[in-house]
């Protein structure tokens, strides 16, 4: 099933609408949709580099209007929409830590899990089922995608092809090399 809708991803990035695609499947994949859009992002980049920092924003407007969908859903669908989901991902346990620790440190959940592979979508629920104030919810998902697509979209512009490999093989190292800076600067604000 994922592997048919790679392929199906692929090839939408080649269509005459990929940018509404982009658009559309960044939104969906912040709140329900199973296959990060890095997949269409990245051939898309490649195809026309001069359109990087346009495609990185649309990704990155499309992911969060979807976290404020999946929000939404957290709090106000949490059993209907949001469970099926949950269980999907078998993220049951995850969603309930979540939920506890947001009362805490929910801006630092959303900027460090909003950089790395885990499913955003189970961040995004489990800020809207703790009823995280919506406006620092909203900022830490602006910095934090931003930050990924526009860091795929830059290193893809820069170098072209021969990136591509490597970060489709090690996009998890490249995103905790950045979170690594997030955090070191967050450290740095608030210590010095």
């Amino acid at each position: 099933m994922f592997h048919r809708l790679y392929h199906r991803m692929l090839a939408l990035s080649a269509s005459p609408y990929a940018t509404l695609w982009l658009f559309i499947i960044a939104a969906a994949e912040a709140c329900i949709f199973p296959v990060p859009v890095d997949l269409m992002l990245i051939p898309m980049v490649l195809a026309r580099r001069d359109r990087a920092w346009p495609l990185a924003a649309i990704c990155t407007a499309g992911s969060v209007l979807g976290a404020v969908a999946g929000w939404g859903i957290g709090a106000f669908l949490l059993e209907v929409v949001a469970m099926p989901i949950v269980h999907l991902y078998h993220a049951e346990t995850t969603l309930a830590a979540l939920q506890a620790r947001f009362v805490h440190y929910g801006v630092l959940i959303v900027l460090v899990k909003g950089l790395t592979p885990i499913p955003f979508k189970i961040v995004t629920i489990a800020a809207g089922a703790a009823h995280f104030a919506l406006l620092p919810f909203l900022a830490a998902c602006v910095v934090t995608r931003g930050a990924r697509f526009f860091l795929v979209a830059g290193l893809l512009r820069m170098f072209g092809a021969p990136i591509q490999d490597f970060i489709e093989r090690r996009l998890t190292l490249v995103l905790l090399g950045v979170l690594f800076l997030v955090i070191a600067g967050i450290l740095a604000l608030k210590y010095f």
